[in-house]
């Protein structure tokens, strides 16, 4: 997995501002946080720890009524994070994002200008990193993007037909089921025994 691999992949950024910041686990300052940006103010239920469930965000999100700068900008970053807690950095829950990505987002302007794509495939290795281990049995992280990578570069794993190449390349999984479903009932021990029995010139 390459940084070229997650810009064609899902189009982001590979080159700009650092993703980086101070993570602060008070409840305090998330509040504090959400109230500024999104005029809001959290609720001790709406989160756990650190994380900011993402059933108030999709709420939030849909009771903005888009009707100036700032109420669309509120409704892009709510998106944004559901982005995050889903796609990009999700967690095995998937029902909640971390708010350390917030501040981030105070700069309306900025958001665009951050290395996303490298803050993503780094997450995504210390996901693999943590799933390797003989006591984990679950995985997190940007799997649509490892699922996308492992269907262009090992295309003997699933031989789906090919369509014409669009960007971003993780459109192609949209809807794929429907035309080919007997790739739904195969085993995980299946795939492990296409990875172990791998041979050269399968690799793309």
């Amino acid at each position: 997995m390459t940084l070229e691999d997650v810009a064609v992949i899902l189009g982001l950024l590979i080159n700009g501002l650092p993703v980086t910041g101070v993570t602060i686990s008070s409840f305090k300052g998330l509040k504090a946080e959400c109230l500024h940006q999104f005029e809001v103010a959290l609720r001790k239920s709406d989160c756990r720890g650190s994380f900011i469930k993402l059933t108030w965000i999709r709420d939030l999100k849909e009771c903005l009524q888009l009707i100036g700068k700032n109420s669309i900008q509120r409704y892009v970053k709510c998106h944004i994070m559901s982005l995050f807690g889903t796609i990009l950095f999700g967690d095995k829950s998937g029902a909640s994002v971390h708010w350390k990505f917030l501040p981030l987002l105070r700069d309306f302007s900025s958001i665009g200008q951050y290395n996303w794509g490298s803050a993503c495939v780094a997450h995504l290795y210390r996901a693999l990193c943590r799933a390797s281990r003989i006591d984990y049995t679950e995985i997190d992280g940007p799997l649509t993007l490892l699922l996308a990578w492992a269907w262009i570069r090992l295309p003997y794993l699933a031989l789906i037909p090919r369509e014409r190449r669009s960007f971003s390349l993780a459109n192609r999984w949209r809807n794929w089921e429907r035309r080919d479903r007997r790739y739904r009932y195969l085993s995980l021990a299946h795939f492990k025994k296409l990875l172990d029995d791998l041979q050269e010139g399968q690799f793309v």
